[in-house]
């Protein structure tokens, strides 16, 4: 079986559950050496599998509720399971995209995207308990997005999918635990605790490659790194920075520096 004709059959498809089944058959099949890196054709991919709902609209239009409600809990459980299905493709994606990488490349984001498919569940049944289901409420696209605007170079896709935007999540998700807990939500707690583990293991496997990739050309990934912000990005990035954690996920001392002078 060809890894990246099977990387691309998970990623296409719209169905929820079968996407998540083939995500694991797929990881399994990668860590049973079933799977052969041959030669598969390789297209930009500006919509991927999905199913209809939830509507995509733009991020300023999206209503902002308070959690003291069980409305507004769920819209941002929504808001999150969202995520974590964008990024199961994501890292779909990553492995279908790039070919000439090594192998433990590929083993580290098909991890990402079974870690992330259980992410989702754990999310959807959360927002089942609340009488929602995934697509009740209308999201935004702005992870995809990314993925399109670095679909041509492995480098900066590490840089900034998941270096600047997955580590946003570091940074905010302690805060939203917080109000949590204030409103008795345990179990939400609970599930954002596994989520926000395994997301600095994935951010961390973005800095791994993102490095390999600067030293293959012999290119200062500091460096190159805040270029990348400037370029794509604008250079300044929002609110406040969970050291601790980006520490964990490769983050240098001195590229903490740099980003608390841009917030």
């Amino acid at each position: 079986m060809n890894l990246y004709q099977s990387a691309y059959k998970c990623l296409m498809h719209s169905d929820i559950q079968q996407k998540q089944d083939c995500v694991t058959a797929l990881y399994e099949n990668w860590k049973s050496d079933k799977l052969q890196r041959d030669d598969f054709e390789l297209k930009r991919i500006e919509i991927p599998g999905r199913p209809e709902k939830p509507p995509l609209i733009s991020p300023s239009k999206l209503k902002q509720r308070k959690l003291g409600s069980e409305l507004g809990r769920a819209t941002l459980i929504h808001a999150i399971t969202h995520i974590e299905f964008n990024a199961i493709n994501l890292a779909l994606d990553a492995v279908y995209r790039f070919r000439d990488m090594p192998d433990d490349y590929y083993t580290d984001w098909l991890q990402v995207a079974a870690e992330e498919s259980t992410h989702f569940s754990l999310l959807s049944k959360r927002l089942q308990d609340l009488g929602y289901q995934y697509g009740d409420f209308p999201a935004h696209n702005g992870l995809w997005e990314m993925v399109l605007k670095t679909d041509h170079d492995v480098m900066i896709r590490m840089a900034l999918v998941p270096r600047v935007l997955e580590a946003r999540g570091l940074d905010v998700t302690p805060a939203m635990m917080d109000k949590l807990e204030k409103v008795g939500d345990t179990q939400t707690v609970d599930a954002l605790k596994i989520i926000l583990r395994d997301e600095i293991g994935h951010v961390a496997i973005g800095s791994r490659w993102f490095k390999y990739c600067c030293d293959l050309q012999n290119i200062n990934h500091e460096k190159k790194f805040r270029e990348l912000l400037q370029e794509y990005m604008g250079g300044a990035l929002r609110g406040f920075l969970n050291t601790e954690a980006r520490i964990q996920a490769g983050f240098s001392q001195e590229e903490i520096d740099e980003l608390v002078k841009m917030t």
